[in-house]
């Protein structure tokens, strides 16, 4: 049995598909040099060595914070740090039954370009899968701003036994298989907020 079959979030692939050959900033700035108006797109894509936004961090990719927004409220919920991840896995945030809401996810790419970003998630109750969600985030070439991703929008469970602690595991993944960020956080469902 592989790792990837042990993985509640493994991704999905698709038959077929072959992930390109890796290629740093340099060289794909090389690649067609001469054709100006391809030079001008790959410039759109970051490829003419943005600053990068934390120059101490050696990660590509740095993932800020997930927010939770529904019609009532926005929680941030801060994942920028180790130690804020471990805040966030002794603190649940509180979430209203039956309402409405969707994630964003707010990241920072630096240094390379990113390919086939995606953001997976499994919530369990008393270690039983409720539900799980793959979404495709994009390729992005580094950037000193945030980048901004919102998922389509979800429902919170409804009535007494929906009621309860929810254990989610989320992580941040690109087409190499490449594991960004993977986190461990609890939500709380609530009659009230």
């Amino acid at each position: 049995m592989s790792s990837q079959e042990n993985d509640d979030l493994a991704p999905t692939c698709t038959a077929g598909f072959k992930v390109g050959e890796k290629k740093n900033i340099d060289e794909l700035a090389q690649l067609d040099a001469a054709d100006a108006s391809l030079n001008k797109w790959k410039e759109s894509l970051g490829l003419s060595h943005a600053q990068e936004r934390f120059p101490d961090d050696p990660r590509t990719v740095v993932v800020q914070a997930l927010v939770f927004q529904s019609e009532d409220r926005a929680i941030r919920i801060d994942v920028s740090t180790p130690k804020a991840i471990k805040n966030l896995q002794k603190n649940p945030i509180t979430i209203k039954e039956g309402c409405e809401y969707t994630f964003k996810i707010e990241f920072v790419v630096q240094r390379e370009m990113v390919s086939g970003l995606k953001f997976l998630q499994q919530v369990k109750r008393k270690g039983i899968p409720v539900d799980k969600m793959e979404e495709m985030c994009g390729s992005y070439g580094p950037k000193y701003e945030s980048h901004e991703r919102t998922f389509p929008s979800s429902k919170a469970p409804s009535g007494l036994l929906a009621r309860g602690t929810y254990n989610v595991k989320s992580k941040f993944i690109d087409d190499d298989n490449t594991v960004y960020l993977e986190w461990m956080w609890s939500m709380d469902i609530k009659k009230d907020w």
